[in-house]
């Protein structure tokens, strides 16, 4: 009796199998005749069985759901979103059995997928659809997740899209999983040409150095991206008004390069943006003490110092701004406006002075001073004309100038300079 119930049992667990193989074989038929929408719906069909299936049979019924979802690239993204799941199922299936069966199919399909997904996310940011490569970017990661760089690069993209919650979530994975974007790249000099030359990996460089067309070969590590993230984190919370968000976010970063100038620079910025200019100020400084050659910083922080009318300290820094880099015009240009901002000044007190002789002697001191302002801006502004010919606002403040101060020959030429000028526009 015993026996009996066992063999009856048995057939009808093959029996019931038999169902499940016949509609894995319309699935498996319809994936080959690349008749995807058949085969999706022969997916629907298995899946009512799927309760009955064994380990192996349910380590199939995912493998063929994600291809079928896939449809070799053509998937719309939830179809895609979820083959991916599918796939991510066989691998746990056979990693809790011990029998990967469908694992390594998989492996070499992801190398497909991966490819696609990357093409699709560079093709879709040269046409500036940010939404679809960011997603693309993203993609491609979650087919292989030791692949960082592609989520880096999905937020990145979505930043540019404005997809800020897109992209926040995306940096966030980052920061939780630690990444910092510091890869060590090859590097050998071409002996013919002198010239650098990066290789893809070590092996292709030695062989070069070996052969006798590269020397000097050594390896250099990629700058932290800890900062880029930091400072976009911060950039999307500014974005969607949660300031104190934001520095909590510049602070987590530091913690991990409490060296970084990057972050310093991001950080500094996020406090003048939110009003806090001596935080900015002193955290501009702390990076000036790593880079202090940094011509923008220094232009910065004369422009501060200027608008809490500190004159002389916005001079100093707009000076040595201008020692490290002579072309550089914005400092200039501020300059010869800070030393003309005193003209008001000069002209309020001459024309309060009333006609005694010390009144009068005072007016002459005046217009002297007035005069050598002038002549104090000149330099700056003329030799802004060497470097940017065209730059219509210094025209026409040394116009002005040379009206002041009865220099007509001058005076014609800018007046010339800045209708020729305005006629371009």
């Amino acid at each position: 009796m015993k026996k009996q119930l066992v063999l009856g049992l048995a057939l009808m667990l093959s029996l019931f199998a038999f169902p499940q193989k016949k509609e894995l074989k319309v699935v498996e038929k319809a994936i080959k005749s690349n008749n995807y929408a058949d085969a999706k719906s022969a997916i629907k069909s298995a899946e009512s069985l799927l309760s009955a299936m064994d380990d192996k049979t349910k380590a199939k019924f995912y493998f063929l759901k994600g291809k079928a979802l896939y449809a070799n690239g053509s998937g719309n993204h939830a179809d895609i979103t979820e083959a991916l799941n599918s796939f991510k199922t066989v691998k746990d299936i056979e990693t809790k059995s011990g029998k990967k069966v469908y694992t390594a199919q998989i492996d070499v399909l992801k190398v497909s997928m991966s490819n696609t997904f990357i093409q699709k996310a560079s093709d879709a940011l040269e046409q500036k659809q940010y939404k679809i490569s960011a997603t693309n970017f993203d993609r491609a990661f979650r087919i292989s997740t030791n692949d960082t760089l592609y989520l880096f690069n999905s937020a990145s993209v979505a930043v540019l899209g404005k997809n800020y919650e897109t992209a926040l979530k995306s940096y966030k994975e980052l920061m939780e999983i630690g990444y910092t974007g510091i890869t060590q790249e090859f590097m050998a000099t071409e002996i013919e040409s002198g010239e650098e030359t990066f290789f893809p990996n070590q092996v292709m460089r030695d062989i070069s150095v070996k052969a006798g067309t590269h020397e000097k070969s050594r390896n250099v590590k990629t700058k932290s991206k800890a900062g880029e993230i930091a400072k976009n984190v911060a950039f999307i919370y500014i974005e969607l008004g949660e300031n104190d968000k934001a520095i909590e976010a510049i602070e987590a970063a530091k913690a991990l390069s409490p060296n970084d100038f990057n972050l310093l620079v991001s950080e500094a910025n996020i406090r003048y943006k939110v009003g806090d200019i001596d935080k900015y100020k002193e955290l501009v400084k702390e990076a000036l003490n790593i880079n202090p050659n940094n011509v923008e910083l220094l232009f910065n922080l004369g422009v501060v110092s200027a608008d809490q009318k500190d004159v002389e300290t916005a001079k100093k820094y707009y000076i040595k701004a201008i020692e490290l880099d002579p072309t550089y015009t914005k400092a200039k240009m501020n300059m010869a406006a800070l030393i003309l901002e005193q003209e008001q000044d000069i002209i309020d007190e001459m024309n309060g002075l009333g006609s005694s002789a010390a009144d009068d002697k005072r007016y002459d001191e005046l217009k002297e001073n007035r005069q050598q302002l002038f002549k104090d801006a000149l330099p700056y502004l003329t030799s802004i004309l060497d470097v940017e010919p065209d730059n219509l606002s210094a025209v026409k403040t040394l116009r002005n100038i040379y009206s002041a101060i009865d220099d007509i020959p001058n005076f014609k030429a800018m007046k010339a300079r800045v209708e020729e000028l305005e006629n371009q526009n």
